[in-house]
């Protein structure tokens, strides 16, 4: 019998069972992957999340790695450019974009270090219920014969398709139709800042990553979809050249893609419901917003560590679970209740006009871009950076 059961060994899973499980309690933790396997990310990681693995103890060990550190970043709508860096965020004063291939083991071993349990190659096959009371999973690794464990908690840390959500029947409550989608690649042999520029219904992202690879990636309209495909390299650079030409230029002359294409429509902006009798949802398969933020993976770390919090109440005896959990679900709605709204307006790739006046303002003076650039790294909250009288300030200097 273990205290909870973790489902997904990613950005959310693994930390929520290495919570846990320093906190004492029995901790399976189950993936059917096997790490380091890839999947579809933004990368970048906000100084509030690499906050948390500072607090973990694991950000030295992604420092260490391969990685490049990152402390400038150009951001744009079609002809206003802001240009520079937050400041300092907790002692922390750059950022990473690492592969998920580099990210994930890190947080899988730190889960193991804490003497979680972990299952990879491990597929859940159906939920144990008693009465409408989740009590535990039954799978298998590869080929074997089912096996049940049970719990007094199984969390579903596993993506926006979640198997855990849709074996409890979680409805989504709130969901704004997706806009875009997106492809990327690697390159090597470009040298480059952190670029997120928007032009005329087409982004263009670019960062380094781990490796000595560059990540570009673009977005265009879902309608656009059929037409980009077929031909998606010449459409792709077009794309780029159209957007940021020094860039192009650079990979013309420099660059080698190293991989193949990625592309992915995106799924819908939603909530679904993340709680009830004996289960929870953390990550994308509670929440899911337009990735042209990139804060997917700092904010699986943020819900993680809250849902921890609500948990460790429950089995302490502290609070009725259910109820901890609960709790847990309003916070992260209400928390990120303006940056769902944000992230789903900006991925139509054309900005409403009061926004449009507001990125007027960013690129007009430099300490406007500059509480930009602390609002993407979590000292500021959407709610404080567009509070009427801020952005009358804004306004005033511009």
């Amino acid at each position: 019998m273990y205290d909870a059961i973790v489902v997904g060994a990613r950005c959310a899973g693994s930390p929520v069972a290495m919570l846990l499980a320093r906190r004492g309690y029995r901790v399976l933790l189950v993936d059917r992957a096997t790490q380091p396997a890839d999947t579809v990310s933004t990368h970048y990681l906000q100084q509030y999340g690499l906050a948390k693995l500072k607090q973990w103890g694991l950000l030295d060990t992604l420092v260490a790695a391969d990685v490049t550190p990152i402390t400038r970043m150009v951001i744009s709508y079609r002809e206003n450019v802001i240009a520079g860096f937050a400041d300092p965020y907790e002692g922390i004063e750059a950022t990473y974009a690492p592969r998920r291939t580099l990210l994930d083991p890190i947080l899988l071993d730190g889960a193991r270090a804490a003497g979680v349990e972990v299952r990879e190659g491990y597929t859940v096959r159906e939920l144990l219920f008693e009465g409408d009371r989740v009590v535990g999973v039954k799978g298998s690794t590869g080929g074997g014969e089912p096996t049940e464990e049970r719990a007094r908690i199984v969390i579903g840390a596993d993506g926006s398709q979640s198997f855990v959500g849709k074996a409890v029947g979680a409805e989504i409550y709130r969901t704004i139709p997706a806009a875009s989608f997106v492809y990327y690649s690697y390159w090597s042999g470009l040298k480059t800042d952190f670029h997120s520029r928007i032009g005329v219904d087409q982004q263009v992202g670019v960062w380094p990553t781990s490796g000595g690879r560059t990540l570009l990636a673009i977005m265009k309209p879902l309608d656009r979809w059929d037409e980009f495909r077929t031909d998606v390299e010449a459409n792709f650079l077009q794309v780029v050249k159209d957007i940021v030409p020094d860039i192009a230029e650079q990979v013309a002359d420099a660059g080698q893609r190293e991989e193949r294409f990625t592309g992915m429509r995106y799924p819908d902006n939603f909530y679904r419901r993340s709680h009830g009798p004996g289960w929870a949802l953390v990550g994308d398969a509670g929440y899911h917003k337009d990735p042209i933020t990139g804060q997917g993976i700092s904010d699986a770390f943020v819900h993680a560590e809250l849902l921890a919090d609500q948990v460790e109440l429950g089995l302490s005896g502290q609070r009725p679970l259910d109820e901890a959990v609960a709790d847990y679900v309003a916070a992260r709605d209400e928390r990120t209740a303006s940056a769902f709204q944000f992230a789903a307006t900006v991925g139509e790739l054309a900005l409403p006009a009061q926004l449009e006046v507001i990125f007027g303002a960013l690129a007009a003076h430099p300490d406007n871009a500059k509480a930009f650039f602390n609002l993407i790294a979590g000292a500021t909250t959407g709610e404080q950076f567009f509070h009427p009288d801020h952005v009358a300030t804004m306004l005033g200097r511009a």
